[in-house]
């Protein structure tokens, strides 16, 4: 790993995320391969690469836990773990302040959970179902549409998007 890719892996969150929209798509690439380990999917377009990049870095920087480790934290301190967020009918928790992002033809769409439910385009709803059945004017399992149920999870490699 280069000094620019070190730097850029430990680098402040908030200062990353101020510059990405500056920069040019070969330093983006380098930077998703660096932070998040992975090559870029094929075809992302730059401003897509932008959002996801900026989701992914908040999500590390807020602690975003994965299944394995989160199954071994709730052995420890199930209460804790409990006691904050709500789950979904897909048995995964949310905290309030969490935020769900999915594209829906052509539009990235960004909900909020809050603790009376799901904020989306300056609306609370009661359900992610009923979130998507707003994006999509047909009826959807609220989970599956953002990724949180066990098949959109497998579908989708094991990373739910």
């Amino acid at each position: 790993m280069d000094d620019m890719a070190k730097k850029s892996a430990s680098a402040a969150p908030a200062a990353e995320l101020a510059q990405l929209p500056s920069l040019d798509l070969d330093e983006l690439v380098r930077i998703w391969k660096v932070r998040i380990g992975r090559k870029v999917p094929l075809h992302l377009q730059r401003y897509l690469l932008v959002r996801l990049l900026v989701y992914r870095l908040q999500a590390q920087a807020s602690g975003n836990l994965d299944r394995s480790l989160r199954s071994q934290l709730e052995q420890f301190a199930p209460e804790k773990l409990a006691a904050h967020g709500a789950k979904t009918a897909a048995g995964v928790k949310l905290k309030p302040g969490s935020v769900l992002v999915r594209e829906h033809q052509g539009d990235l769409h960004r909900v909020v959970v809050v603790d009376s439910g799901y904020q989306w385009s300056d609306r609370t709803y009661r359900s992610l179902s009923q979130v998507a059945f707003a994006i999509t004017g047909t009826k959807w399992n609220g989970p599956r549409f953002f990724g949180l149920d066990q098949k959109s999870r497998h579908a989708n490699g094991g990373d739910a998007r």
